[in-house]
């Protein structure tokens, strides 16, 4: 995730300002264009954050967990080469995928390295200053990676 030409740009202008990113969006008859900011909204809006697509994907199983930490992982690559990506999103994800524990139980159940790799998507977004969150989320979030971690491995503790 380093090859946005905004920076690229930016760092060639005598006044360092980043210019404007925009997007055509043709996915529809009726095209517009849309700053990158905001597409990426409309994007986490339709996809990540719309429960029809992470139903879908849940009822998927393990493609359908791997397509939702997938969609994770590009929207953080927003952050880090476009600073693309506001706060909420990545706070309205953590709420349903990690929070959500009905979510996060089916998550896991299905494929829990795609699941520990979302959560390792959210860590590295608050450790790189792209996300803003509590240490409790934090918390949480280090305690769904070990649970992953002992799914992945074999290990019950239960037994």
């Amino acid at each position: 995730f380093d090859n946005d030409p905004t920076k690229v740009v930016s760092n060639i202008r005598k006044d360092g300002k980043k210019p404007a990113a925009l997007i055509a969006d043709t996915t529809t008859a009726n095209a517009q264009v849309r700053s990158l900011s905001a597409q990426v909204r409309l994007d986490s809006r339709t996809k990540l954050l719309n429960p029809k697509f992470y139903e879908a994907s849940l009822k998927a199983g393990y493609e359908g967990v791997r397509e939702i930490s997938k969609r994770m992982r590009f929207t953080f690559g927003w952050s880090t080469t476009a600073d693309a990506v506001d706060n909420f999103v990545y706070e309205d994800a953590n709420e349903t995928y990690i929070k959500d524990e009905d979510i996060k139980d089916r998550m896991l159940k299905s494929n829990p390295d795609a699941l520990r790799d979302m959560v390792q998507t959210f860590l590295e977004a608050n450790a790189k200053g792209y996300w803003e969150t509590d240490e409790e989320n934090l918390e949480r979030l280090k305690d769904v990676y070990q649970e992953c971690e002992d799914r992945i491995e074999g290990v019950d503790f239960m037994a």
